[in-house]
């Protein structure tokens, strides 16, 4: 059986995990201290608006750089996906082209991030 199935036919959502110990963290800090449950979910609504923030930022500043815009299909999603292949090819000669705007991308973001965090 595959590990990404929880039960046959079926597969857990993405980022399951990560919400698991998100939940349980949560958990234990209103477990252990439950006066820093608002300040936490504050501070984490900060950080969420300022991830959506910075990809609107990159959104507007590189309009025509889009990471999606190097590859194959564009509209993967919809794309039948042929077995063995990667679920979104690259345009050839675009490798390190696609590369720079998804680490451009993650810059941003972060940098938006951070900014608010530290600010915070």
């Amino acid at each position: 059986m595959n590990p990404k199935n929880f039960w046959p036919g079926t597969r857990l959502p993405r980022l399951a995990g990560t919400i698991a110990v998100t939940v349980a963290l949560l958990l234990s800090i209103m477990l252990l201290s439950p006066q820093q449950l608002p300040v936490t979910l504050y501070k984490l609504s900060l950080l969420s608006t300022a991830g959506v923030a910075g990809y609107w930022l990159d959104c507007a500043l590189f309009p025509y750089a889009r990471p999606d815009g190097y590859l194959v299909n564009p509209d993967y999603r919809n794309a039948p996906h042929v077995a063995g292949d990667a679920d979104c090819p690259v345009v050839m000669g675009y490798r390190l082209t696609f590369a720079g705007a998804m680490l451009r991308r993650a810059i941003i973001v972060g940098c938006a991030m951070l900014a608010i965090g530290l600010g915070a």
